[in-house]
């Protein structure tokens, strides 16, 4: 499905919106330099949101590939009504969501967070939050692609609520409905999980916005 431009409650100036429809109207007619712009410019924020939805997957490098193959092919839709950053981050969340629903992905396992050197600065506490944070997917894993999605960007990536929908091509009801049965589902699995849910207790201070 070909994205539209998702709303965002603090639109970037109209002078960086036309330069980026610059460049986007350069990269679809196949201006090369333009192209390698657009990618240099995105491929971290591309990346990120990636991350925080599907956490260490292994998949993760053919998925930002699929992602900018997917952002070529569309970039002559771009019409600047968002940044040219969020639009292409909007086309990596849905590619994540497809990712999602074409079966559960399969996450680093917990044996597979490395040792932390003995005598290391904090290493109990970078352990822990190594610990946490796999813990925090693993329970991702169980949950609706729907409700997953929502939860990474609005709560891990701390996405506004309507930039989230824009993201999501949902309302903001339905937004924060989703947020809402992600934190109850998340909450039941954190009741017998102590690192579950001393993490998200920690995330939780912060709040979506």
């Amino acid at each position: 499905m070909e994205p539209t431009d998702p709303p965002v409650t603090a639109p970037a100036p109209r002078t960086d919106l036309d330069a980026d429809r610059a460049l986007a109207a350069r990269a679809a007619s196949g201006d090369r330099a333009a192209q390698r712009e657009v990618f240099a410019r995105t491929k971290n924020a591309v990346h990120a949101v990636l991350y925080r939805i599907l956490g260490s997957n292994r998949e993760m490098e053919d998925l930002a590939q699929d992602s900018f193959v997917s952002i070529f092919r569309s970039i002559h839709g771009f019409r600047g009504e968002s940044s040219l950053t969020t639009w292409c981050c909007t086309i990596a969340t849905r590619v994540a969501w497809a990712h999602l629903e074409r079966g559960r992905p399969t996450t680093t396992n917990l044996e597979l967070v490395p040792e932390v050197p003995d005598g290391a600065p904090d290493a109990a506490r970078v352990i822990a939050a190594r610990l946490a944070t796999q813990r925090v997917y693993a329970a991702l894993d169980k949950l609706d692609p729907r409700l997953r999605v929502t939860f990474a960007l609005a709560v891990l990536d701390e996405r506004p609520l309507a930039e989230v929908a824009g993201m999501t091509g949902a309302s903001v009801v339905a937004v924060k409905t989703r947020l809402w049965r992600a934190r109850r589902e998340l909450a039941k699995r954190a009741a017998k999980d102590p690192a579950l849910s001393d993490y998200l207790g920690n995330i939780d201070r912060g709040g979506a916005r």
